[in-house]
């Protein structure tokens, strides 16, 4: 478990194993209550979800979601004598499960966000910096990983998603892709990320960067997951219940921004009342703290009454 025994992680605190971004400020658009319930569908290393359930107190109406069974360990350790529901599976199939039982929230969280540990930990592959394999599944028991999708998609498949998830421009993208496919079999991430380190000659961010943010995505389906979970979130908020979503890039964010906007914009048919008319980011002593809260970006939005 994280390279790291249970009673060193107990012993650890959830600053040291994970820094949850924006942490203040979901807090402050949650606005939780004494005895209020609350699904997480991130629920990661537990470090939003600690704060707010020291608020709430209501662990026996409350569920944390992961489908990283490193992050389900630690929850289960975390919270071992307390009454709460943990469950390892994708955001999506978790809602669904919650809609068939017909469970309601008043407070629900989701971040998007890889964590400090998936990234720390070179063997998950999440890293072009660290030397490990072509990884990057959050939920390890899945089949597809970066390694299949490096050393056996054919190079139209990889240039569709270095555009649409790298957001690269077409010709760049092209040039990868080739790069890859003639470059065959590729063994680590260091070794990818040092063929494609030669495309950035002179930029300011490593061309690595967006290839492989393209290839996580890909490889654990995230926008789709997103879209999905969205489509069918209000079905289990309570009425005036709160949502709030942390997400890391603009495809993310997008996604997020255009589902309030519909759910808020049918007059007295609208599910939702947007909370944050502009996207929240992290503070100046935030991100010296915590550097990787700087493309952090919180929505949030209140289920309406009616």
């Amino acid at each position: 478990m994280l390279g790291i025994s249970a009673d060193e992680w107990y012993n650890m605190s959830m600053e040291e194993l994970h820094k949850p971004v924006l942490w203040s400020e979901v807090l402050e658009v949650l606005q939780p209550k004494l005895g209020e319930s609350y699904l997480d569908l991130t629920a990661g290393y537990a470090g939003h979800a600690r704060r707010i359930l020291e608020v709430t107190r209501n662990y026996k109406d409350s569920v944390l979601v992961d489908r990283d069974e490193n992050a389900i360990e630690v929850l289960e350790e975390r919270f071992r004598d307390e009454p709460i529901r943990i469950v390892k599976m994708d955001f999506y199939n978790a809602v669904l499960q919650e809609i068939e039982c017909g469970n309601c929230y008043d407070l629900i969280l989701m971040d998007f966000g890889v964590s400090s540990p998936q990234l720390d930990k070179a063997e998950r592959g999440f890293s072009f910096a660290k030397d490990g394999p072509l990884d990057m599944r959050m939920d390890q028991a899945q089949e597809l990983d970066a390694e299949k999708i490096i050393n056996h998609w054919g190079e139209g498949r990889m240039v569709e998603i270095f555009e649409r998830y790298g957001e690269l421009k077409p010709g760049f993208a092209k040039m990868v892709a080739r790069e890859i496919v003639h470059g065959r079999p590729w063994r680590s991430t260091k070794s990818l990320g040092e063929m494609l380190a030669k495309f950035g000659r002179g930029t300011k961010v490593h061309p690595a960067t967006r290839v492989f943010q393209a290839i996580r995505i890909a490889v654990n389906d995230e926008l789709g997951e997103i879209e999905r979970t969205l489509e069918i979130l209000t079905k289990v908020m309570k009425p005036g219940a709160r949502v709030a979503a942390i997400s890391f890039h603009s495809l993310e964010d997008r996604l997020v921004k255009e589902w309030m906007r519909r759910e808020s914009s049918m007059g007295e048919e609208s599910a939702l009342e947007v909370i944050t008319k502009k996207p929240i980011t992290a503070e100046t002593e935030e991100l010296f703290i915590n550097p990787r809260a700087r493309s952090a970006k919180l929505r949030a939005a209140r289920r309406r009454n009616s």
